[in-house]
């Protein structure tokens, strides 16, 4: 994700133990994150262009595991 949007700010927190026994969620952990990202690249893009290009850039990876993601995402400027 870093050298798809060169964030100004990224925090990924791995969120699966707090899911364990819900659906989805797989022993080892690795399934559910929450992203809290800053970048330049968002600039312009509404919050659901956002998220767009967020899940397109982590395709592969819901495709092997992660199951879930909570997103905040804006553009420096957006405060």
């Amino acid at each position: 994700m870093t050298s798809a949007f060169l964030p100004v700010s990224l925090s990924v927190t791995d969120d699966s133990h707090k899911h364990e026994g819900h659906a989805g969620a797989a022993p080892g952990g690795e399934t559910h994150y929450s992203v809290e990202i800053v970048a330049e690249a968002f600039e312009g893009l509404s919050r659901v262009q956002v998220q767009r290009a967020v899940m397109l850039v982590l395709q592969k990876e819901f495709d092997t595991g992660l199951h879930a993601l909570a997103l905040k995402a804006r553009a420096p400027a957006a405060g």
